[in-house]
């Protein structure tokens, strides 16, 4: 069709599925790519052997484009008095299920900043395009990344981030609203937020940058894909809409939860992991409200207890510490196949 995102990665659909971590799939991704939209899967949590492994999987289970994923947060500034008193804040949460906390945070996720052997292994398995979340790597290795015919992908949660990913020569932005679910993209937490909404975002990055823009945030249908594409995206992606398709990798207690009155209600957090993210509005979004921010010790270091914490909570069939990342639109989302809600999107959009 006649349309920048579909021409550029040879889509039949102008359609992304967010590459969620700890969600998305390979199997995900290629279902999404085999129906004409572009799969996505994440490395950002995994290590450069695992990453090899999962893009080649996907690779294997789709001729069609895929989109890889990156995190590229500031490497973490240590503080063990924060850490420790971060700790120790827990001990009675998870005494409450029989546990104990981490004697220690670890930086359980490496971010693609200068990680040589992550961008080998790019390089390497060559995937059709790659996307950054959490800031930008340096010029040289997007230009690496090109030479090699990857098209590269960044988000943006402002204007003066989308500024900064048309400077360094990305070929899209993908511009994030406060409504969607899991982490924000922003590039310097410790600066405000401006939490503005997609429609709103779209509008002010369409205005400010030559580049193409992708909607993230709040989309979960056809209509709303519609929408988007008339404010003047090229594209739309939807991250929550795929949550429930049996490729994902969620699981059963975050798939009971998006099928529940729970979903009505989502909020930001960031004391799951560090970053401020949207989940669903469970145990931990309820004890975090006490938590000052300056007390939350940077991500991803907060995520190692808060995994553990989960885990615990778990373990004694208490399901409300979990990362049930989720947007604005969770109470949409429809159960179904990956290829089926690729079609369904399709036809609503088509309607509409």
């Amino acid at each position: 069709m006649n349309n920048i995102l579909c021409q550029t990665l040879n889509l039949r659909y102008p359609i992304i599925q967010a590459p969620m971590a700890g969600v998305s799939t390979p199997e995900l991704a290629a279902a999404v790519s085999t129906s004409g939209a572009l799969g996505s899967i994440s490395v950002g949590a995994s290590t450069p052997q695992q990453a090899d492994s999962m893009i080649r999987k996907t690779l294997a289970l789709t001729a069609a484009p895929i989109n890889v994923n990156v995190f590229c947060h500031a490497p973490v500034q240590r503080n063990p008095q924060q850490e420790q008193a971060w700790i120790a804040r827990f001990k009675p949460v998870f005494a409450r299920y029989e546990a104990t906390p981490p004697d220690a945070l670890s930086e359980i996720y490496q971010t693609f900043v200068d990680n040589h052997a992550m961008l080998e292994v790019l390089l390497d398995t060559a995937p059709a395009a790659v996307s950054f979340h959490f800031g930008l790597p340096s010029a040289a290795v997007v230009q690496r990344l090109k030479r090699r015919g990857i098209i590269t992908l960044a988000s943006a949660t402002s204007v003066a981030e989308a500024d900064a990913i048309e400077a360094a020569d990305i070929d899209f932005i993908v511009a994030q609203g406060i409504e969607a679910g899991g982490h924000r993209g922003i590039f310097h937490p410790e600066n405000d937020d401006q939490q503005l909404s997609t429609f709103t975002l779209v509008q002010a990055i369409r205005r400010a940058s030559r580049l193409p823009v992708i909607a993230a945030g709040g989309v979960m249908d056809g209509a709303g894909m519609a929408a988007m594409l008339k404010l003047g995206a090229a594209g739309v992606q939807l991250g929550t809409a795929f949550i429930l398709c049996p490729e994902s990798a969620a699981n059963a207690a975050y798939r009971q939860a998006l099928k529940s009155a729970q979903a009505n209600s989502t909020e930001m957090i960031a004391a799951i992991s560090g970053r401020s993210a949207r989940c669903l509005t469970n145990d931990f979004c309820q004890l975090a409200r006490e938590f000052a921010q300056d007390a939350i010790p940077p991500y991803p270091l907060t995520y190692a207890l808060g995994k553990a914490l989960a885990a615990a909570a778990a373990a004694k069939g208490a399901y409300g510490f979990g990362a049930q990342w989720a947007g604005q639109g969770a109470a949409l989302a429809r159960e179904m196949s990956a290829a089926e809600l690729i079609n369904t999107l399709v036809a609503e959009w088509q309607a509409a």
